[in-house]
């Protein structure tokens, strides 16, 4: 089973017209990604057409591929008055621009916390049945203000809509139990086995980011979240996969530490992903290794 590695551009945001503001060019971009063994870029779906057009061809250009990453609920916070009919609108809008694209597949952060179980089961249903029809392969990805935010409201929701496919990034997990979840009794064994994608961010107790994966005082919580990824591309390898795909997605927008008053970074959100790449891409190597 190989690695393949995706790019955030997740404070590298791209511009109307396709042009990319604040990281640099997609010539740039495409250069970096390949210097730093990225096979293609994690991005959200431009909502106008043009610009879908533009991203098309600058990853074509570039020989990038792409995952497409979509808001059911407008934004990263959902639209608090959207109904489920409007969020099935816009994934079912999405789908087909992403497949416009040339997606790989659709990273999904989907509905909105404050629903209600019933109304939870009854979006991700209806979700779910968008995506078969579409024969596109949505990934929904588990995120604090969506409905995933929690690990036990998941695990409510997979009992009744089972073949539902998921982007593990633990970090929120973590964050909203305030721990890691590594007690005996936190199974989360329904949830690894349907997992399609991961995104590689360390979180911890008290946050969604650490300061630095590599920083000592860390070494646990980096060590549990290896851990689950292992779990997970356990079930990759044993349902015969021949691709696992990883995101490193170390952010901004609050999740890198900020010293006060001067809220200059502790760290550069880029060398963070490189480090991150590179360790989970050593990490893997060892992990295929084993028996």
């Amino acid at each position: 089973m190989r690695l393949d590695l995706f790019r955030s551009l997740w404070g590298w945001q791209i511009a109307a017209g396709g042009a990319a503001t604040g990281g640099g060019d997609w010539a740039r971009c495409g250069a970096e990604c390949r210097e730093n063994g990225f096979v293609g870029v994690e991005a959200r779906l431009p909502a106008d057409p043009f610009a879908r057009r533009a991203l098309k061809s600058a990853l074509e250009s570039e020989g990038l591929g792409y995952i497409a990453v979509v808001f059911t609920g407008g934004d990263v916070i959902p639209d608090q008055r959207w109904t489920v009919a409007q969020h099935l609108d816009r994934l079912a809008e999405a789908i087909e621009g992403a497949r416009m694209v040339g997606a790989r597949f659709v990273n999904v952060l989907p509905g909105n916390d404050r629903w209600p179980l019933a109304q939870q089961v009854d979006f991700f249903g209806r979700a779910q049945a968008l995506a078969d029809a579409s024969g596109m392969v949505c990934s929904f990805e588990i995120h604090r203000a969506t409905s995933l935010y929690s690990p036990w409201v998941t695990l409510d929701v997979i009992a009744q809509v089972p073949r539902l496919r998921f982007t593990a990034d633990l970090s929120h997990w973590v964050v909203v139990s305030e721990r890691l979840l590594d007690d005996p009794l936190d199974d989360l064994s329904p949830f690894l086995i349907r997992v399609h994608h991961v995104q590689a961010r360390v979180g911890y107790d008290q946050g969604p980011q650490v300061p630095h994966p590599a920083a000592p005082e860390y070494a646990h919580a980096l060590a549990w979240h290896q851990a689950m990824w292992e779990r997970v591309w356990a079930e990759h390898r044993a349902a015969g996969r021949e691709v696992t795909t990883v995101t490193p997605e170390f952010g901004p927008d609050g999740y890198t530490h900020l010293l006060p008053f001067t809220r200059a970074p502790v760290a550069d959100t880029w060398d963070l992903n490189r480090w991150m790449a590179q360790t989970t891409r050593d990490h893997f190597a060892t992990w295929s290794q084993r028996p």
